[in-house]
């Protein structure tokens, strides 16, 4: 087996557009990834049978605009396409459905940063086989940013003030401000476009009700022929698909649940699936298994992807009823005056290293910082504290600050008692590292009782037990930047995307964390345009977050860790995009 390890590295994406403006001889082009398409041969549509995808984490919506799960947006990649891909070096990919990237060089990108011209390509059709229209751009970006419709995807269109069709095959977005990211809507997951014949008497708080919601009309590749929520999609190829040699399958089957074990062994051991995603499995096991397979062969891509722990500010007491976990609520312990003593606490009692080098190896390293993949912007600021694993200095800092062991073990103050829910997703890796963690946090005073829950019920807003409801004290998943621009990632993190019943669930900031300062350092992420001055700012971001103890990074994971067949090519994987973000290309 090969493994080959992606880092994004040299300057980021944002920086080499800010210099273009001051060297032009150095515009930033495309990404030169182009797929598979040079090894393809011409006139291989429908030549191929049906691709077997398998996902242990089984899709639950085909609108990625109201999923909170990686299986959900994936899923209807296959269907839905952005108007460019992030491309395995970090940089925008015209694989999509505009016919070049835009920049300062070819005037795409306004020399004040406040404007970016879009030109789309000609002739694409829907697959119901309707015209594909800037007005279909223009559509899903006014419905994303409803607040009414309470999409997952509202984060992205933060600082946009408009997205327009200028003519047919132009779209032109604008800027509240200069916004050195310019790439920030229109790019991967968070900017699939809909079909505005399709949604549009489903906007606002409609959409939640929109039948295309499961099966949704697209340009992309392939097309929904069935969709069993929780269980499997069935896609035949879109015969209106845009490249005439493309797709080379004619169905593909993407089968959700089960297990990330049982995804390996159908992949490596028996062949039966052509691609199994997110092979998180006990190092142990899955290098032995993967080494020794005829049949198919790893494939790892670095990103930004962190296996992290979030702790509530909010209060998840079930006897609160309708203002259980609401943000007007404040958890316990972890908020108020002695929160950063026991957030920090928890933080001492946390064993990274074991948990990567004996749980993840060769796909993970011990966790810091949550922004990390792009050297200018990884924190020197956090290593002594991510470090300092020390249970006897976490039980002493409690002790010292009032929180006394009782006769249970247990340590409590003001007759609050450090007990806690830890919820995660069902995964014998996760509960593995659970087990890691219960074992040291309850060495040093807590209590702490586990709690596994389905992937499919994790990642969906609809849940009790969804991540995005929060009703525990400790969650883990793991998340990541879908570019190398970490501001839209950053501002799941502020005041204004805290995840409530009043937006069903649907924003990024689980954690309900609220900052002043951490949300004035995103708004100046937006209009800074100083490469070293952004780099600094990514720090500050990242430090307030891990300092304040917000989030726990626990493993800095591989993106992309998954199997494939040796039978299928041009599987080309990024680590800041989805993994399906070139499955036309795929073929055997």
């Amino acid at each position: 087996m090969t493994i080959q390890w992606r880092r994004a590295a040299g300057i980021g994406l944002v920086a080499a557009l800010t210099l273009a403006a001051c060297q032009p001889a150095t515009a930033p082009g495309p990404s030169p990834t182009t797929g598979a398409s040079a090894t393809v041969a011409a006139a291989q549509r429908g030549k191929g049978d049906d691709l077997k995808i398998l996902y242990w984490q089984a899709p639950t919506i085909l609108n990625p605009h109201l999923s909170t799960g990686t299986k959900d947006f994936d899923a209807a990649r296959l269907v839905l396409e952005p108007l460019a891909s992030w491309g395995p070096d970090g940089k925008p990919l015209a694989n999509g459905l505009a016919s070049e990237i835009p920049t300062l060089a070819n005037g795409g990108i306004k020399a004040d940063l406040t404007e970016v011209t879009w030109k789309l390509r000609s002739g694409v059709k829907w697959s119901d086989g309707s015209a594909f229209t800037a007005d279909d751009v223009a559509f899903t970006f006014a419905l994303t940013k409803d607040t009414a419709a309470a999409t997952s995807t509202n984060g992205a269109t933060t600082g946009v003030k408009s997205v327009v069709a200028k003519d047919a095959n132009t779209v032109v977005i604008t800027y509240d401000a200069p916004t050195p990211n310019s790439y920030q809507w229109g790019l991967a997951g968070q900017s699939l476009i809909l079909q505005k014949a399709q949604f549009s008497a489903f906007t606002g708080a409609k959409l939640k009700d929109a039948p295309g919601n499961v099966k949704p009309i697209g340009t992309g590749p392939y097309k929904v022929v069935d969709f069993k929520s929780g269980d499997v999609v069935t896609y035949a190829m879109n015969e209106n698909y845009r490249d005439p040699n493309k797709p080379y399958f004619k169905t593909v089957t993407f089968k959700g649940g089960g297990d990330a074990p049982t995804s390996a062994r159908a992949v490596f051991q028996t062949g039966d699936v052509d691609y199994a995603w997110n092979l998180q499995v006990e190092a142990s096991v899955l290098k032995p298994m993967a080494d020794a397979s005829t049949k198919g062969s790893m494939l790892l891509a670095y990103g930004s992807s962190s296996e992290r722990l979030l702790l509530n500010f909010a209060d998840p007491n079930p006897t609160l009823g309708d203002k259980r976990a609401e943000p007007s609520t404040k958890h316990p312990y972890f908020n108020g005056a002695d929160g950063k003593i026991v957030r920090t606490a928890l933080a001492m009692a946390t064993d990274r290293k074991t948990a990567a080098n004996q749980i993840y190896g060769d796909a993970g390293k011990p966790g810091c910082n949550i922004v990390y993949g792009v050297t200018e912007y990884e924190s020197k600021n956090t290593q002594s504290f991510c470090d300092k694993f020390d249970v006897a200095g976490a039980a002493k800092l409690l002790d010292d600050n009032g929180w006394k062991l009782g006769t249970d073990g247990v340590r409590a103050k003001g007759g609050i008692k450090l007990v806690m829910d830890y919820q995660t997703t069902v995964n014998a890796v996760r509960q593995k590292v659970q087990d890691i963690n219960k074992k040291n946090w309850e060495a040093a005073g807590f209590k702490v009782n586990l709690k596994g829950v389905p992937a499919d019920v994790f990642f969906t807003n609809t849940a009790p037990d969804g991540a995005g409801h929060f009703w525990a004290d400790v969650e883990m998943f793991t998340n990541n930047s879908e570019s190398t621009d970490f501001t839209t990632y950053l501002t799941d993190w502020t005041t204004a995307q805290i995840a409530q019943k009043s937006n069903d669930w649907n924003a990024g900031n689980y954690a309900r964390y609220s900052n002043p300062e951490f949300d004035a350092t995103i708004d100046s992420l937006r209009k800074e345009a100083d490469p070293a001055k952004r780099a600094a700012l990514f720090i500050k971001a990242n430090d307030i977050l891990i300092l304040d103890v917000v989030i726990i990074p626990i493993v800095s994971r591989t993106q992309v860790t998954s199997g494939v067949s040796k039978a299928l090519k041009g599987v080309v994987p990024t680590g800041w995009d989805s993994e399906m973000y070139q499955i036309a290309d795929w073929a055997k």
